[in-house]
């Protein structure tokens, strides 16, 4: 840990701040505003559709200016959309709040590099431990979210629209922050340079698919589960206070484990790892189902963050061994365009099945995305087991 990596992780947890705050009041507000009930996660798909469409454009913002310069305009478009949000809610229009949610895309995948970004702060031999710590830093996110979210509810007289001017606030906090982190210098792509393989063939490689893979459809099953829980709470008539409570302890169990994740994987392997993550995304599956009592939705969410952060965290450590160095940005957006486009899909269906299928539903088809996911799992170990021809 340096001041460096430790402003990282502070950026990480306003960011999850966000995160949470989105998470903890938009498929409410989408429910208040919403024509028809099967739309109200559609603010929570705008956001990540804003992610999945804004990747690759940030991704070649990064390597035209650098991470820091890229990172602060983030948190500018943060701090706009954030407002607009706000604005939003105020005039009772639900076509203005999706597309302020859109535009606060462009904050996510920014911010999604972080993690990327926490290796080039420290030396290689640190680098599990550096994507890990930053991840940690959403610890921050996971007690401040849903206690803004609980706390500003009612700042202003039109509900919730407080909650996203504080997120204003939050973002040019941490715009000040980042204006104190020193990145290694940048060096701006040079006419002629070796560019690495085309995406194509980086997709190819069974390490890349694998890892993004478990990356992708973890972190799908994780929003589909988690999108949906404070609309099934408020249909099982429990309080607002009982659904942020949830939510907290959902968030702390994805961030917690990333003080020892990263000696996890250092010593038996990312494979292994994202193993027991899928694991426990059963467990959470298996506890769901059991009822619907506020001290189950609790341990189920639990469990599904302590399995979002295996899965996630061994899917970027696994990443970074499948690209050289002048192949990073191109990597890790295809990564990050893949984990929205999955994660705007897993909200989408997060509403309409909510609403029209229910909360047993919705946990029985998760099932279906971490069999693949283990699937895959066990096909690159004995891929990786084959003796290489000479």
């Amino acid at each position: 840990m340096n001041r460096n990596l430790l402003l990282l992780a502070w950026c990480q947890g306003l960011f999850l701040t966000n995160n949470v705050t989105f998470i903890a009041i938009n498929g409410l507000v989408g429910l208040a505003l919403a024509p028809v009930g099967w739309m109200a996660t559609l603010p929570v798909t705008g956001y990540v559709v804003g992610a999945a469409l804004s990747s690759l454009p940030v991704a070649w913002l990064q390597a035209r200016v650098g991470r820091k310069r890229a990172f602060q305009a983030g948190l500018l478009v943060a701090a706009g959309a954030a407002a607009l949000c706000a604005w939003a809610v105020v005039q009772g229009s639900f076509a203005l709040l999706l597309l302020a949610t859109v535009v606060a895309g462009f904050y996510s995948a920014n911010a999604a590099l972080y993690r990327f970004a926490g290796p080039e702060l420290v030396a290689p031999a640190f680098k599990e431990k550096a994507i890990s710590l930053v991840l940690a830093g959403g610890l921050i996110g996971a007690v401040a979210g849903p206690n803004l979210a609980s706390a500003s509810r009612e700042l202003l007289s039109v509900p919730f629209a407080g909650a996203y001017l504080v997120l204003v606030g939050v973002a040019l906090l941490s715009l000040l922050a980042m204006s104190f982190i020193e990145f290694p210098p940048h060096q701006p792509p040079q006419r002629g340079a070796e560019r690495g393989r085309p995406a194509l063939e980086l997709l190819r490689q069974p390490v890349f698919a694998v890892a993004v893979l478990g990356a992708a459809l973890g972190y799908g099953v994780m929003n589909l589960l988690m999108a949906a829980t404070p609309i099934a709470m408020q249909q099982c008539q429990h309080p607002f206070s009982s659904a942020a409570l949830v939510l907290e302890w959902h968030v702390i169990g994805m961030f917690a484990p990333s003080f020892f994740t990263g000696h996890l994987i250092r010593r038996f392997g990312a494979l292994p790892v994202m193993a027991v993550g899928v694991l426990l995304n059963i467990v959470c599956v298996v506890v769901a189902l059991s009822g619907v009592d506020v001290m189950q939705f609790l341990v189920a969410l639990f469990a599904l963050g302590v399995g979002w952060n295996f899965l996630y965290t061994g899917g970027s450590t696994l990443l970074t061994q499948a690209y050289r160095p002048e192949e990073k940005n191109r990597a890790q957006g295809l990564m990050d365009l893949c984990v929205f486009s999955t994660m705007a899909l897993s909200s989408f269906a997060s509403g309409a099945l909510i609403t029209t299928q229910g909360w047993q539903l919705l946990n029985l088809g998760s099932l279906l995305p971490l069999s693949l996911v283990g699937a895959g799992l066990v096909w690159l170990a004995l891929h990786q087991r084959v003796p290489k021809t000479p």
